[in-house]
């Protein structure tokens, strides 16, 4: 008995063990130093780290090797991580748009079974975020580092419809529309033209 007691503790731990969150590597850029006595490389990159349950960050890191920036855009991504409420754990609330420098991107929500409908950078986001059906373009800027900042800009601004109520002192059944009464009121519009 001892030692199955053992074994199951063995894989708890191991269980433990496991990165809470997943990460994305989005770009790495090289970039080098002309000197005296010929090139010095060093290299940038751009991380983003998720628990696929609402919670997502970004983060970039500079150093001379690779795996020390990533490891650097690791860390600086899992400091800056942001919660985002997600309807039925898979898509956004509403829709909206993000901004950054001269990135904008355009977010909307999107039925069950959709997928991901995003570019690179943003699917990184929207797959470490834990978001399952969306359908999102950027416009403008193509740099990763701005579609990044204005994919988060807009998330940032989403909001559910229970913080909305509790933000205004309702309920979340006064703010959120009635399924029955808008079919009904379409026809009878119909029928009077």
């Amino acid at each position: 008995m001892a030692r199955d007691d053992k074994r199951g503790g063995g894989r708890r731990n191991q269980r433990d063990e496991t990165p809470e969150f997943a990460d994305r590597l989005v770009a790495i850029n090289r970039v080098s130093k002309t000197v005296k006595g010929g090139k010095r490389f060093g290299f940038a990159a751009l991380v983003v780290v998720g628990d696929q349950k609402g919670r997502v960050g970004f983060g970039k890191g500079k150093a001379k090797e690779v795996p020390e920036a990533i490891r650097k855009a690791t860390e600086q991504a899992k400091r800056q991580m942001i919660r985002v409420q997600l309807r039925e754990g898979r898509t956004l609330h509403h829709d909206m748009e993000g901004r950054h420098g001269a990135g904008k991107v355009v977010m909307r929500t999107a039925p069950e079974g959709t997928g991901i409908i995003a570019g690179g950078p943003m699917r990184a986001v929207f797959e470490m975020l834990g978001v399952k059906d969306v359908v999102s373009k950027s416009i403008g800027s193509q740099n990763p580092y701005n579609m990044i900042r204005a994919t988060m800009d807009g998330l940032r601004k989403e909001s559910s419809p229970r913080s909305v109520a509790q933000r205004r002192g309702k309920k979340v059944s006064d703010i959120l529309p009635r399924r029955d009464e808008a079919p009904a009121a379409a026809p009878a519009e119909a029928a009077d033209a």
